[in-house]
Parts: structure tokens; sequence; C-alpha cells
């Protein structure tokens, strides 16, 4: 049942640093670096970077482990 309160909410299409230090298990500092290194497509909103999670999701697909 939807109701007034759960009506829209939107999918989720950015990260945060900190979630993609988290999901990779490592730091945020390497997680700002791969930032800073154009892995991916970002957006600055003030101080918070916030990630394109379509882009995060192709990089992390094309890695081989």
């Amino acid at each position: 049942t939807t109701t007034p309160a759960t009506a829209f909410i939107p999918t989720k299409r950015t990260y945060t640093v900190e979630e993609i230090a988290i999901m990779l298990g490592i730091g945020k500092s390497k997680a700002y670096a791969l930032v800073k290194e154009g892995h991916f497509r970002f957006v600055r909103i003030g101080a918070t970077i916030r990630v394109s999670k379509q882009s995060f999701d192709e990089w992390l697909d094309s890695q081989e482990f």
C-alpha cells in the first residue's frame, strides 16, 4: 500500500565517497583518490562530492577480480 509519505521515493542516483569506501572495503582517502583520478563522474555540491551511481557501477563491473 502506498501512503502519501511513501508515494514518491526516488531511486538513488548517487553515492557519497564514504559509501564507495565502505562498498569497496577501502579507506576514505583511497576512495577520494579514485574520484580525483577520474574513475567516476561526480558533482560537487558545496563541500560534498556525489558520485554518479551509474558511472561507479560501470567502473566496478569493468574491474577484474
